[in-house]
């Protein structure tokens, strides 16, 4: 089983930027794909960028290309959501997960280790 750990969560302002971190141990030489999804009140978890472990096998949700870039440190077991041009609407609890396989899933039923959650706030 492999543990997950976020942080860099906080409030900031319309505009700004806040980086996540997600640090993983335990058995993580069986996840290479690692993902990032959030949840806004009211709202279902939805997929917010995924990593597999090459620059290849990177993807994001519509919403917040060009705005996040999401950062593996493979030798640091350790994933990174660079979020940019922060907007009210991308307030969320942000999750990280991971799944035993090299192929990205957009869907949260595919990965079976999850971390704890962070809180994102950004105000107008």
């Amino acid at each position: 089983q492999v543990q997950l750990v976020e942080s860099g969560g906080g409030l900031v302002q319309a505009g700004d930027s806040l980086r996540l971190s997600c640090a993983a141990s335990g058995r993580t030489y069986s996840y290479y794909a690692m993902a990032w999804f959030r949840q806004a009140p009211g709202k279902e978890r939805e997929f917010v960028a995924a990593h597999g472990g090459s620059d290849s096998r990177i993807a994001y949700a519509d919403s917040v290309k060009g705005r996040f870039t999401c950062l593996r440190d493979n030798a640091k077991n350790t994933v990174y959501l660079q979020m940019n041009s922060l907007k009210p609407e991308d307030t969320a609890v942000y999750y990280c997960a991971a799944r035993p396989t090299f192929v990205v899933s957009k869907t949260v039923a595919d990965y079976p280790s999850w971390g704890q959650g962070t809180q994102v706030t950004v105000s107008s």
